[in-house]
């Protein structure tokens, strides 16, 4: 299904069952080495301004984490990357609580939205590499994801509605656009 604006919806997953997902943590030890030794596909999915680098919120924080993004101002957390042009995300909580992205163009750039409605948490996640063997049980998410995959996992707020999110992708040459647009439980009866 594509919209007015030419963007693919997707459709935001809620019955992700998975055991062990997200359980290996990723440290900034690992990470750096993880970088240095990697070639193109890892700086264009991790570099700074990323949605999924450790580093988007000025300190190294792991991306498999919920991170409480909502909690805080895209001109203040963000200032100091949009201050050098390396910025690629933003977001915003008027009528709504709506994250844009741009996202890197690497391998089959498969990307997938969950959430889980109980826990009021959002991931955005998708495979990178699928030339590597996953793990034993075939999931990438159960083991060193990184070296698979990204991932970027947002604390909802308790207004937020992820039963009724929309999350949209257009793709152009050599990055796609990622918009995920959260209803306010608040809001439904404003607009």
């Amino acid at each position: 299904m594509t919209s007015s604006s030419g963007s693919l919806k997707l459709e935001i997953h809620t019955d992700d069952k998975t055991p062990g997902k997200w359980s290996v943590p990723l440290s900034e030890e690992v990470f750096r080495r993880f970088l240095s030794g990697g070639g193109g596909s890892e700086k264009a999915v991790f570099s700074e301004g990323s949605i999924f680098s450790p580093f988007l919120f000025g300190k190294y924080f792991d991306p498999s984490d919920a991170f409480p993004l909502w909690e805080f101002e895209a001109d203040v957390l963000l200032a100091s990357l949009r201050s050098v042009g390396q910025c690629r995300v933003d977001w915003s909580t008027d009528q709504a609580y709506v994250l844009k992205s741009d996202l890197p163009v690497v391998g089959k750039n498969i990307v997938q939205v969950y959430v889980d409605v109980k826990g009021k948490v959002m991931e955005i996640s998708g495979q990178w590499n699928i030339n590597k063997k996953t793990a034993a049980n075939g999931d990438w998410r159960c083991c060193q994801w990184w070296e698979y995959g990204y991932v970027r996992r947002l604390e909802l707020p308790s207004d937020a509605d992820p039963q009724n999110s929309e999350a949209f992708l257009s793709n152009k040459d050599d990055y796609s656009f990622l918009e995920i647009i959260i209803p306010k439980i608040n809001s439904k009866n404003k607009l």
